[in-house]
């Protein structure tokens, strides 16, 4: 600011000796640049956005324009209050009431800036999918709460007030909130993990270690709720969701699922057409897919007979109940239909001799 008022005063003597005219001049001449600097935002608005598909950069030269036009404004009133002289007494207090209205202008601009950027990023499929719409109010209440507190921070720099006290007992205060809500905290690290990290999403099916299994219907920053094939809603917190095994039946290339339906035949049936009967149910069932194709496997030879394993594919984890039982029933028909023995657990008691 003095080098600016030093540069000016090396060339208003030459247009007038008069301190009002030349402060009145100073100001003008910022109002000026003032209003040239909107008139070549204004332009670059209108020739350099339109290459751009983006939103964002439109959006900031937009509202650039009032915060930078008031500043150049403010910064010119400020030269020409102390070319003047008039009010030198007052001028440490016009001063800080000039930089803390400047403050609050570019505190406005950062606000709705992060706001809208914040809000693009939760309706874009950008790589950042921290930021989605369930959680766009928390990452915009805590933008919003680090911009204020800077803002703060400049303004009583602004009117020259020691903060260090302020700091020093901000930090202890934080600290015993800290300790207070360590489980809180815990939940809220562990949903922001969960959300970076992304082992699962709305619409999964997942299976946890302790054998719950659903469909994930809310990620939020302390829990994580699953809703089970019997309408009831488990609410997990995010800090046992971080720190527990997970099986995401829904993730991998694609959504399907592969089934298993077991079955036996006793000793001495024909393997090829028990193989034939098993992808003829798989053929007749409505929810099986057809890519993969579905296939039998001879697993082992059983106690009781020897154990096979139909293996197809449905649509989504969804739909497992509801196809295992179309094909438990069209197997068991169709073993009936083709005579084919399925065994059950028995056995033989042979008597070597009757008691007298």
């Amino acid at each position: 600011m003095q080098e600016l008022q030093e540069l000016f005063q090396n060339f208003l003597p030459v247009i007038s000796d008069n301190r009002l005219i030349q402060a009145s001049l100073i100001f003008l001449v910022c109002v000026l640049l003032a209003s040239l600097a909107r008139f070549v935002i204004y332009r670059i608005q209108i020739h350099g956005t339109k290459r751009t598909n983006n939103p964002v950069d439109d959006h900031i030269l937009e509202v650039l324009k009032r915060p930078l036009r008031l500043s150049i404004i403010i910064i010119g009133l400020r030269l020409a209050l102390g070319h003047s002289q008039l009010f030198s007494a007052q001028l440490d207090m016009f001063e800080s009431i000039l930089w803390t209205a400047v403050i609050f202008s570019w505190l406005g601009f950062t606000v709705n800036i992060s706001h809208f950027v914040l809000k693009y990023l939760s309706r874009s499929k950008s790589k950042v999918k921290i930021v989605q719409k369930h959680t766009l109010p928390l990452f915009d209440n805590l933008a919003a709460i680090v911009l204020y507190a800077l803002g703060l921070y400049f303004i009583l720099i602004a009117w020259d007030i020691n903060i260090s006290a302020w700091i020093a007992s901000a930090g202890i205060l934080g600290l015993a909130l800290s300790f207070a809500a360590k489980d809180t905290l815990a939940n809220l690290f562990a949903g922001v993990l969960i959300l970076a990290d992304s082992p699962y999403k709305l619409g999964d099916f997942i299976v946890l270690e302790t054998g719950e299994r659903g469909e994930v219907t809310h990620i939020g920053i302390r829990s994580t709720r699953i809703l089970t094939r019997s309408d009831v809603e488990i609410t997990i917190p995010n800090a046992i969701m971080g720190n527990t095994k997970i099986t995401n039946e829904t993730a991998g290339p694609h959504k399907k699922y592969r089934i298993r339906i077991k079955i036996a035949c006793a000793y001495g049936e024909d393997i090829d057409k028990v193989r034939d009967t098993l992808l003829k149910a798989a053929s007749q069932a409505k929810g099986v897919e057809g890519l993969p194709a579905s296939r039998v496997r001879f697993r082992t030879f059983g106690e009781y007979g020897l154990n096979f394993e139909l293996l197809c594919w449905v649509a989504e984890p969804v739909l497992r109940g509801r196809v295992s039982d179309e094909l438990n029933e069209l197997v068991y028909k169709l073993f009936i239909q083709e005579k084919i023995e399925i065994p059950f657990p028995k056995q033989d008691v042979y008597v070597k001799s009757l008691p007298k």
